[in-house]
């Protein structure tokens, strides 16, 4: 990249979409490191279809320093619901207001990362001429990705087996938030109280999660078992935002024992690192920042998403010996309690059997990413 009297020119600008927000801000923080790039991130405004609440991306995005577009991205949906019909009509105004943003901020290379959002945005760079690299996390490829991998110069995916002899598809890892890789010292004094508690009476830290958007079921079943739960084990719970308002409804229980956030930021690292099980659905990116850290889960992966996505990381990472499954179907109190309870009899166990899906991280994989993108662009101008 080039300079001029000393002063850093701005040569690329890269546009981000997608709805896997995770990966997104670890590769942000890559490309950020290089002065002379321009980083614009195109997401949903909202949760999802019926819920106002607002997105982890929309509220995140901006304290980055990144520029957030919101798009209104309609999808396919699996079963008929009310909002069906208006999803539908959502998709030709997503295609629309897509055009509009490539052409207006005029990108020099388009990165998705999946999702009814990034399609869109996939197809208007395709027909502007601009480069697009798409990064599939999963274990399977979704409709949306499958249709943004006709338009992607490169398909960058994450796990070896995901590797074929296509000359698109190259191996970068799932990417690593840099407060995952390098976590942060300093967290707020209430984890900081919850963690001496939990090694002064050596009582185990379980987190419970339920990704980014939150699980109401998963939050709502918590509810029911806390008392017995936080008799057992100190417990920092993210709820997500949602429209039934269960963070403001759990959020009078908090004690010595119980946390509970919407989210937490830059310490997740130094929580994953102390943490001694996890309660959370099975999306890839929860899986693998448990992986990083050699944490036990037991997870209940979301039942009706497209080829049965969460089911099938489920039992990948089941078969490196890191995940017990709980079905959704199966989830109540007195079934959640139970397996928990398990976990803790033979946690040394199951934390010594995680090593195995340990070794399948690729902890460069943003800088990979990255540095695929920022290549893309230039071998465009050529």
């Amino acid at each position: 990249m080039g300079r001029s009297n000393g002063v850093s020119l701005l040569l690329m600008k890269v546009l981000l979409a997608g709805t896997h927000f995770t990966p997104a801000v670890a590769v942000i923080n890559e490309l950020k490191k290089r002065g002379d790039i321009q980083i614009i991130y195109v997401g949903r405004k909202t949760t999802r279809e019926g819920d106002s609440s607002p997105s982890a991306e929309s509220a995140e995005i901006p304290k980055l320093g990144v520029k957030f577009i919101p798009l209104i991205a309609g999808r396919l949906q699996r079963t008929f619901t009310p909002y069906t019909i208006p999803s539908l009509l959502k998709i030709p105004v997503g295609f629309t207001q897509s055009l509009w943003i490539i052409l207006s901020q005029n990108p020099d290379v388009v990165l998705s990362f999946g999702g009814y959002v990034g399609l869109p945005l996939v197809i208007a760079g395709w027909l502007f001429s601009k480069p697009v690299i798409i990064h599939q996390q999963t274990l399977v490829s979704g409709l949306a990705n499958k249709i943004s991998s006709l338009f992607a110069d490169i398909i960058a995916v994450s796990f070896e087996n995901q590797a074929n002899s296509s000359s698109k598809v190259i191996l970068t890892g799932n990417p690593l938030r840099d407060g995952i890789l390098n976590p942060v010292k300093k967290i707020p004094p209430d984890f900081i109280q919850l963690l001496k508690y939990s090694k002064r009476n050596r009582l185990p830290l379980m987190l419970i999660m339920g990704g980014n958007q939150g699980s109401h079921i998963i939050n709502t079943t918590v509810e029911k078992i806390l008392p017995q739960l936080i008799k057992s084990a100190c417990v920092i719970h993210l709820t997500g935002d949602n429209k039934f308002a269960d963070y403001e409804r759990l959020k009078k229980f908090q004690s010595e024992r119980y946390i509970v956030k919407k989210w937490i930021g830059e310490e997740l690292g130094k929580i994953l690192s102390e943490v001694d099980l996890a309660v959370c659905r099975s999306g890839i990116n929860s899986l693998v920042e448990l992986a990083f850290f050699n944490v036990p889960a037991l997870v209940i992966p979301i039942p009706y998403l497209y080829q049965d996505e969460q089911n099938k990381n489920a039992k990948y990472f089941e078969h490196l010996g890191m995940v017990r499954i709980l079905p959704q179907s199966k989830l109540t109190g007195k079934s959640l309690l139970k397996t928990v309870k398990a976990f803790f009899r033979n946690l040394a166990t199951f934390k010594k059997q995680t090593n195995n899906a340990r070794k399948i991280i690729v902890p460069d994989a943003a800088k990979r990413l990255a540095l695929e993108t920022i290549l893309l662009a230039e071998r465009d101008r050529l």
